[in-house]
């Protein structure tokens, strides 16, 4: 079954809300190599103007792959997630994910086309505070491989 095309411009409802952690900025600092302090001292964020300590700015991924997840798993949708291979991923900050942030996503598909027999699907998701508050926009774009 090929990726659905009329699926480009669909808007999924915003996800459930994830609650930032210093447990978890600390795990994923530590999974990712990070040894700058603001990531695990909060004395250290504080004296460096945050709230609490801030995640390293590829910790967005957890929360946006959430989000895309809402696609992925969409039968009308039509990809096969064992043909999906991750092709790019940018993330744009409009402010650090902070301990204690509770944050929804917004999953917007951007484009869907084929190129050389496979399909490329472009989402965006815009990560807020309940409040309302951008905090990062991640943009990745997954390969459908085609038949064989």
């Amino acid at each position: 079954m090929p990726v659905n095309a009329d699926f480009q411009g669909r808007v999924y409802p915003p996800t459930e809300t994830y609650r930032v952690s210093a447990a978890k900025i600390r795990e994923f600092a530590e999974a990712v190599g990070s040894t700058d302090p603001v990531h695990v001292d909060a004395q250290v964020a504080r004296a460096r103007g945050y709230a609490d300590v801030i995640a390293p700015p590829t910790f967005a991924v957890l929360i946006a792959q959430q989000c895309d997840a809402q696609l992925i798993r969409d039968p009308e949708a039509g990809i096969d997630y064992a043909r999906v291979v991750h092709g790019e991923q940018r993330f744009t900050h409009h402010r650090p994910l902070t301990a204690g942030d509770a944050v929804v996503g917004t999953l917007h598909v951007d484009t869907v086309r084929e190129a050389g027999g496979h399909a490329m699907v472009t989402t965006r998701t815009e990560l807020a505070t309940e409040q309302g508050e951008a905090v990062c926009t991640a943009t990745s774009t997954i390969v459908i491989r085609g038949g064989e």
